[in-house]
């Protein structure tokens, strides 16, 4: 088939997927006899407008966390690298950051830099974790990154539980890192200038993904791994080093959720928002196009806020924007197993 002919038919499955999520759209709001100029209006101000813009920085907040994941879980995937571990790491930098922050003396802005890289130290630690289990042990990547969310989470709600907990609140949480240590709020709004520390990371992955040697070769080792090894590429080294690289990013959202949102951490305060899941989401959505990342993570965030609006404005239930998020996941599912499966045919023709 040539360039063309694909690439209509990669055209004509989007404009298809597209019509599908709308007329499910439209479905539902039949279903839940809300009008739809009105929901409509009330997706697109609780997404964008609020006085002063409030909900718009609320996107951007959300957004900032998920594009955070979304980086991280797109390092390692362009790699061949199937790490679905981001909650774990998330969590564990989370953690480490609040717990550094408050234990450790000194100036708070030092304190603070030393917090936010514990963090992604604690992060990429967590991810180096996984790949040792692939490479030394024979436990797939996919399974053993998985698995070690679970630890995370335990020993980090036992540690909130019980020898670091604000037992005075009566929650689950640590105590609040003092506020000397908060990132501050750009003027006249409530969002915080940890966006911009994701920012510079999403950047930074896109010049890394485009024009560096060492993003380059982990391309080549997503897309052919025995090609890659068979050039004489240091794959392991490589495999390790990218882990490395997506869990510090995952643990540096973790810090930035600490220290500009909650000023604590609180059990269950970033597993229960399913970024890590919302990340890999975004990533496949966009066929794992570094540049497209960022816009599809903001996509997201917005379909979260903006079904609050529909709710206040309209009596839409939020939970449809949960419905329409699976929707979404069915036609990425739908590509990624469909793209599996041609490779496979393609393998199956070239030793033929």
């Amino acid at each position: 088939m040539s360039a063309r002919g694909i690439a209509s038919g990669e055209a004509l499955s989007w404009i298809g997927a597209a019509a599908a999520i709308l007329a499910v759209f439209f479905l539902l709001m039949l279903m839940v006899g809300a009008p739809v100029g009105e929901a409509l209006q009330g997706f697109f101000n609780g997404a964008f407008g609020g006085r002063r813009f409030s909900y718009l920085m609320t996107t951007l907040s959300r957004a900032a966390l998920i594009i955070g994941m979304a980086v991280s879980v797109m390092l390692s995937f362009r790699a061949g690298l199937f790490n679905i571990g981001g909650e774990g790491q998330l969590v564990a930098g989370g953690l480490v950051a609040a717990l550094a922050a408050i234990l450790l003396p000194g100036p708070p802005l030092l304190v603070l830099v030393v917090s936010i890289l514990a963090a992604m130290l604690a992060g990429a630690v967590w991810a180096l974790l996984a790949g040792v289990l692939q490479l030394y042990v024979g436990v797939p990547l996919l399974v053993g990154s998985l698995l070690l969310n679970y630890p995370a989470r335990y020993i980090a709600s036992y540690l909130v539980a019980h020898p670091f907990r604000d037992v005075q609140s009566g929650m689950l949480q640590s105590h609040l890192v003092p506020q000397d240590m908060w990132l501050p709020y750009f003027p006249g709004t409530r969002l915080d200038i940890g966006i911009l520390l994701i920012g510079f990371v999403a950047v930074g992955a896109i010049v890394y993904s485009y024009t560096t040697l060492h993003g380059y070769r982990a391309r080549m080792n997503g897309l052919s791994p025995d090609f890659a090894r068979a050039v004489g590429l240091p794959v392991t080294r490589l495999a390790l080093s990218t882990l490395a690289m997506s869990g510090a990013i995952a643990g540096l959202v973790g810090a930035v959720a600490v220290f500009g949102i909650h000023h604590r951490y609180i059990d269950g305060m970033l597993v229960q928002p399913l970024y890590a899941w919302t990340g890999i989401i975004a990533v496949l959505l966009v066929g794992m196009a570094p540049w497209a990342v960022p816009l599809s993570g903001l996509f997201f965030a917005a379909v979260q806020t903006g079904a609050a609006g529909m709710e206040r404005a309209a009596g839409v239930p939020k939970e449809i924007a949960l419905i329409m998020q699976a929707v979404i996941i069915l036609f990425v599912a739908t590509r990624v197993s469909g793209a599996l499966l041609a490779s496979s045919e393609r393998r199956g023709a070239d030793g033929a």
